[in-house]
């Protein structure tokens, strides 16, 4: 009797494991999309409309010429350079789309740990918590989600997994 109830609550643990985890990467996914799509067409919450990426604003420069802290020099540098705004606008894009669809987890967890750790320092210093936000708790978020194949529970994760070129190029999983 006892086999039994540890085989059915190790199952049912893993059940919710698994779509707790796909939930947050799902959650993620949105985050990163609506952020791509309120810089490129000013939804007029986090970017006025006539800031909007397609009218002519720059992604990037509110939010990196405001930086106040440590590094304010330095993202100050990057403020409105247009390769910049490309690589910001397909990062998101594409760590969302990514995210959204379970595939290119490691991808998605490396350049979206990145971006989150270079937005965490443009952020300091830091209103609330000397330390933590949720730059930090999210780039350690996506790390954890690429390594529990979060993408293979209510994803494209386990096809992608099979396919040809994914299988000789494992990064790409």
């Amino acid at each position: 009797m006892h086999e039994r109830a540890t085989v059915t609550t190790h199952v049912t643990n893993d059940a919710v494991a698994r779509y707790s985890f796909a939930g947050v990467r799902l959650l993620l996914a949105v985050e990163f999309l609506w952020a791509f799509g309120d810089k490129l067409l000013g939804w007029g919450l986090s970017t006025p409309t006539d800031r909007a990426w397609l009218n002519g604003g720059s992604p990037t420069e509110g939010y990196l010429s405001g930086v106040e802290g440590p590094f304010a020099g330095f993202f100050g540098t990057l403020a409105g350079n247009s390769a910049i705004d490309w690589l910001f606008m397909l990062g998101l894009l594409g760590i969302g789309l990514a995210l959204a669809l379970g595939i290119g987890m490691r991808l998605a967890a490396g350049t979206g740990a990145l971006l989150m750790l270079l937005m965490w320092l443009a952020s300091l210093p830091l209103d609330v918590n000397p330390f933590v936000d949720y730059h930090l708790v999210d780039a350690v978020l996506l790390v954890g989600l690429a390594a529990f194949l979060a993408g293979d529970t209510a994803g494209l994760g386990k096809w992608w997994s099979q396919r040809r070129m994914v299988q000789r190029f494992p990064v790409l999983r």
